[in-house]
This record gives structure tokens, sequence and C-alpha cells, in this order.
């Protein structure tokens, strides 16, 4: 496991970073792409239902590259740099993408720094 870098009491993260997602039946460790431009925090919707997340708490519109459209947000526990953060997520068809979460501002305000070049 690498050593997780600190900076003036912030964590360092890259634009990509190993996460573990804990659902209701099992947890799932897979890379999750960070973005600062995101609000929400996002993930798959079918991951979703494969860790058996939910239930939906309410929904809201987000823009993206796409357009405008109505997602619905679930509670989810994710580990992040060795740090446990329960939040909302949105969620949207990821199947064609390549990182299937997607880490925003709600969670990335709470302590971290993005180093692009960190590896």
């Amino acid at each position: 496991m690498a050593r997780i870098q600190r900076l003036n009491g912030r964590i360092v993260v890259g634009l990509t970073e190993k996460v573990t997602l804990n659902g209701k039946s099992r947890e799932k460790a897979l890379w999750a792409k960070i973005d600062t431009g995101a609000t929400k925090s996002s993930m798959d919707i079918a991951l979703a239902e494969q860790l058996k997340l939910g239930p939906v708490t309410h929904s809201k519109v987000v823009k993206s590259a796409h357009g405008s459209r109505l997602r619905p947000i679930v509670e989810a526990t994710i580990i992040l740099a060795d740090r446990k953060i329960s939040t909302e997520f949105t969620l949207a068809e990821r199947s064609h993408m390549k990182y299937k979460v997607l880490i925003g501002q709600n969670i990335l305000k709470d302590g971290f720094l993005i180093d692009p070049s960190k590896k």
C-alpha cells in the first residue's frame, strides 16, 4: 500500500485513486477519478445495484457534458486514502466509461489536496 502524503494537514491525492466502496452485501475496491469540477461524487448505477446501495434518498438535476439530467442520490461509505467517508453519490450510467466512480467536491473539500503529478 502506498504511503499517504500530507501537506499542511491535508491528504494529497492524485488524479486517480484506489478506493473501497462499502455496500450492504460486500465491499469493492476500484480506481476512481478525482473530479474537482463535480460538485457531488458520482457512481455507476449498476455498481450501486451490485453493492445493494440505497435506498434513493432524493434526486437532483445535474449538469454534465451530456446535458442536464435528473439523477437519483444514495448515501454510501467510501474509503479514500485510509479515510472512511459517508456521503451522497449521484447515480449515473457509466458502463461505457473507464472509471465507475467520480470523487467530487463533497468529498475533496474535507481535507484533500490534489497533485496532478502524483502516481
